[in-house]
């Protein structure tokens, strides 16, 4: 009987140019790796192409997940392991199971007792954490918060509660087209006292993380932010 391969948890660019971000043993498994479960099969290729892998490209089977596969498919993602074969994972930005459909193949690989190999690479989460000078004791990340102004305005401030009553940092990202009126609605809604952090385009050429109190960004204005991968951040300090 074969021995299992392994499911490795493939780190990628947080952005074009973001290539120097991954780990030279990460692009080393790209280049021996036949196995790709993916979010978006054009970006995985992508990113593949540009570690300058010495394969043809053919040479890769790349196949997506989503939120919509069915549990049947994803199965049928694993059967290369079980002929011994490694399968990678990755993620349309960062790390593959973080805020990322590929928690589902994840968590299926441990109901069959695959072995998970996580590796370093970009995270967005803990960058911008890090950055902020919030909490990093103490935090929890929601993902996106409601599209309509009224509800929006509602979440900000659920947030905001939460960040004063246990004093741990919020975060929260955004459709990029939308950063904007999340960061207006944050200057309406939030206390003066209340620090608000945008972590924008990390590990790129134009990134710019700052956090400031809320009367400090009504004064000052916000940066443009308008199509930028942005990470926000709500706290109290530390």
């Amino acid at each position: 009987m074969k021995n299992k391969g392994k499911l490795y948890l493939i780190p990628s660019p947080l952005g074009e140019n973001g290539l120097h971000s991954i780990p030279g043993y990460v692009v080393e498994l790209i280049h021996k790796i036949e196995y790709i479960v993916a979010e978006r099969a054009k970006t995985a290729r992508h990113f593949i192409k540009a570690t300058g892998t010495p394969r043809p490209m053919p040479t890769y089977h790349v196949t997506e997940l989503n939120d919509r596969i069915p549990d049947k498919e994803m199965n049928e993602m694993l059967l290369p392991v079980f002929d011994g074969k490694d399968v990678g994972v990755m993620s349309e930005a960062g790390c593959p199971g973080v805020a990322d459909p590929g928690a589902r193949l994840v968590a299926l690989a441990h109901r069959k007792e695959v072995e998970v190999v996580p590796m370093v690479g970009p995270s967005s989460i803990l960058l911008a954490l890090m950055a902020s000078g919030m909490n990093g004791q103490n935090f929890c990340f929601h993902g996106y918060l409601s599209a309509k102004v009224d509800k929006l305005a509602n979440d900000l401030k659920r947030l905001e509660q939460s960040a004063t009553r246990n004093l741990q940092t919020q975060l929260f990202i955004e459709a990029p087209y939308r950063n904007r009126q999340v960061a207006e609605q944050a200057l309406k809604v939030l206390s003066s006292e209340t620090l608000f952090c945008i972590a924008a385009d990390l590990t790129l050429e134009t990134e710019f993380v700052s956090t400031k109190k809320i009367s400090e960004w009504r004064k000052l204005g916000m940066p443009e932010l308008h199509k930028r991968p942005v990470m926000f951040l709500i706290g109290k300090g530390v």
